[in-house]
């Protein structure tokens, strides 16, 4: 390693130092889906693995300072995920059968190259580094384009342009990755996507509070995905987690959620989703990591972690916690 690379690493290291969760709520969360192996169980689809449960638990080893966790979490990822010739992971692996859906999705891959480049950033680990670069390289390459509506972030390499028509999912779009990748891997392409996806999140307003769908139709104007429920729902409920992290959280671009959020006031409950057609909510209450989601945006006090909840909510409030004690 080149002493300009060595200084370059240990000054990034310092600059995350402060970024530690709690050590209770981690060791809670693996205690609850990490395998001694290295998989993240997603318990709410029975039990299976995919590319995103393995970057959310990378990047929360990373904000713990738990290296081995870290480095078990990305041999089981690297091992059985990386069967692609592109770079990029297969989302999906089921026990006792493995791999059974070989297109990615561009979410996990943007999330592991960002936990790759921190890990290597704050552990001195050049070979960390490079992997985030290649895994970087190859989302510009085959999920990067540049259309009409600006730079877009494919969600995977197959299955979303049909007739000249992407679909994209805006949650996807994790802002705080974005930045980072405008170091990993120098290129215009990610300020880009930045510019886009902030655009985008302008014109993607429906129904009574004006939220975001989970998956978007790039047509003139933008609409909600006919091939997917019209719900701002399970997907889209990351985007103001997003935004706050990314620094991005703004009035106007949060005042959708916040509206949404105060619509349950005095209520027992938080509907988790909303038809953006007919705007009917669900008669089940959000599980305490979406509703996380929400206290953050509103700038509200998030409630102390609840490990007995399903691995989705469960992973978006530890990150919650984590992006509101980034904001202190």
């Amino acid at each position: 390693m080149r002493p300009a690379h060595s200084l370059l690493i240990v000054v990034l290291g310092l600059a995350f130092s402060g970024w530690a969760g709690a050590d209770g709520d981690w060791e809670s969360y693996k205690s609850r889906f990490l395998q001694p192996e290295g998989r993240i169980v997603d318990t709410g689809r029975g039990g299976i693995s995919h590319s995103e449960g393995q970057a959310f638990g990378m990047l929360l080893a990373v904000g713990n300072y738990d290296h081995i966790a870290f480095e078990r979490l990305w041999r089981w990822t690297r091992n059985n995920l990386r069967i692609r010739n592109d770079g990029l992971f297969a989302w999906k692996w089921e026990p006792g059968k493995g791999v059974t859906d070989q297109n990615n999705a561009s979410d996990g891959d943007l999330i592991i190259a960002w936990a790759l480049w921190r890990a290597g950033s704050q552990w001195g680990d050049k070979n960390y580094i490079a992997e985030a670069h290649g895994i970087a390289a190859a989302i510009r390459s085959k999920l990067v384009k540049v259309t009409r509506h600006g730079t877009i972030l494919l969600p995977g390499a197959v299955g979303f342009e049909h007739e000249g028509i992407a679909t994209v999912n805006l949650s996807y779009w994790m802002f705080p990755a974005l930045k980072a990748m405008v170091q990993v891997d120098p290129d215009p392409a990610w300020k880009g996507l930045i510019d886009s996806g902030l655009k985008l999140l302008q014109h993607a307003r429906f129904g009574r509070w004006g939220l975001p769908p989970d998956w978007l139709q790039l047509t003139d104007p933008v609409q909600p995905s006919p091939d997917h429920p019209a719900r701002f729902g399970y997907d889209a409920i990351r985007i103001p987690l997003y935004l706050v992290w990314g620094g991005f959280g703004t009035g106007d671009r949060l005042s959708p959620f916040n509206n949404y959020l105060a619509h349950f006031q005095g209520a027992k409950f938080v509907s988790p989703w909303t038809d953006l057609n007919n705007d009917n909510i669900s008669s089940h209450a959000a599980a305490p990591g979406i509703h996380a989601v929400f206290t953050l945006a509103a700038q509200q006090q998030i409630p102390p972690f609840d490990a007995s909840q399903d691995y989705y909510p469960a992973s978006l409030h530890l990150l919650a916690l984590w992006a509101q004690r980034d904001m202190k």
